[in-house]
């Protein structure tokens, strides 16, 4: 996958282009972190209670998915095969930023996904959280 320039550039001063690609446990879409920021969240699953049948099932799946990820020459990474067979991805991607991590999406997965969203949101099905209305956009 190639990593825009925008973002490349900014990881490669943030992390030396050291990232991390694990599943997204709620969607069938992949998450990349930067290395730094993986750390702390690593350090924060492993600290729950493993003794939580649901807690251990949740740190098998993002722990034992990751994947240490680097830039080639040409700013593309590679991601592991069993990792793009989670998300489902073929030739086309979506790259999302959420801020401290990126989501990686199939095209035609992150289309129905927004779509349903905005759906759902439209029609009151999922109501925007308390928290959002105090937002300006």
């Amino acid at each position: 996958m190639a990593m825009p320039a925008k973002h490349r550039e900014r990881l490669s001063v943030l992390c030396e282009g050291q990232l991390i690609c694990t599943v997204d446990p709620q969607s069938s879409c992949l998450l990349i972190y930067p290395q730094n920021a993986w750390e702390e969240i690593e350090e924060e699953i492993q600290a729950l209670p493993s003794l939580n049948s649901a807690v251990r099932s949740f740190q098998r799946l993002i722990i034992g998915h990751a994947a240490e990820l680097e830039f080639d020459s040409t700013g593309r990474v590679l991601l592991p095969q069993p990792l793009r067979d989670y998300a489902q991805l073929e030739k086309k991607v979506v790259l999302v930023g959420q801020v401290k991590k990126f989501e990686v999406w199939s095209e035609n997965l992150w289309i129905a996904e927004r779509d349903q969203a905005l759906e759902d949101v439209r029609s009151g099905e999922l109501p925007l959280p308390e928290e959002m209305l105090t937002l300006s956009l």
